[in-house]
């Protein structure tokens, strides 16, 4: 017989945001409303990164999730980082770390003009992911998702326009307030949570889970992948575990 005062605690994730507030708004809603109040105002809440771009409402989304941890104190709020604002915070110059910008670059060089690389001010110190996030791509159709572009390759100009200024424009650095840049800035590349129950045929498994934004990478070694997600280290052109497609759909099934 289950005993109810032993029951697996509850752990939230939520996906890829890109800048909808109705709909993050819409499914906070229902969450509370769907979990029992004791389990949802002290469970961990991963969020898996994503929370800029393609959406009008960057800002606001931003506005809200940095307001959950005094709102909902009793939960524990992880913020990853995804591919989108990692670029992003390369393009107001917030990541960790240092690096030389035009070692970023010389991988994908080639790719700079079909992509449009941002050249306005201050890119010569700017990580190749926070020009590529705010050039202008010569494509307008993206064949692959069967939509135009909003302005790069990272459909980034909603989030220009939701701080009020024009896509590619310099002025972002400014516009972009100092709670955001450390919101950017502080964001974690990897989650570790031990003690997360799954159901299995077997029955319920005590597990330890890692999030990261896009995957681990098969066939290399897991610890020493999440030694570097840890690290944070931005002298890498592109951080696969945050972008990667194909490099991750076969995540290792154990460490």
């Amino acid at each position: 017989m289950t005993d109810p005062n032993n029951k697996p605690r509850t752990v939230i994730c939520v996906g890829d945001i890109h800048g909808y507030l109705t709909k993050l708004l819409n499914l906070w809603s229902n969450l509370r409303s769907q979990i029992d109040p004791d389990s949802f105002n002290t469970a961990p809440v991963i969020f898996l990164g994503d929370y800029c771009d393609r959406g009008p409402d960057t800002r606001k989304v931003i506005d809200f999730l940095i307001t959950l941890p005094k709102r909902y104190s009793n939960q524990k709020h992880v913020f990853l980082s995804g591919n989108h604002d990692f670029a992003f915070g390369g393009f107001v110059g917030v990541l960790a770390g240092e690096f030389e910008a035009k070692e970023t670059w010389m991988e994908y060089a080639d790719n700079e003009e079909r992509e449009g690389w941002y050249k306005g001010e201050g890119y010569e110190k700017m990580h190749l992911q926070g020009r590529r996030w705010g050039g202008w791509i010569k494509a307008k159709f993206n064949a692959a998702k069967g939509i135009d572009y909003k302005g790069s390759i990272y459909d980034a100009a909603p989030t220009f326009e939701s701080y009020g200024v024009a896509h590619g424009s310099s002025e972002l650095m400014k516009a972009v307030p100092e709670a955001h840049k450390k919101f950017l800035a502080d964001m974690v590349w990897v989650h570790e949570e031990d003690d997360v129950c799954i159901e299995t045929q077997e029955g319920v498994k005590h597990c330890k889970l890692i999030a990261v934004h896009a995957g681990l990478e098969r066939g290399k070694n897991v610890r020493e992948q999440l030694e570097f997600l840890k690290a944070k280290d931005a002298r890498v052109p592109k951080v696969t575990d945050l972008s990667g497609r194909k490099d991750v759909w076969d995540i290792p099934k154990s460490d």
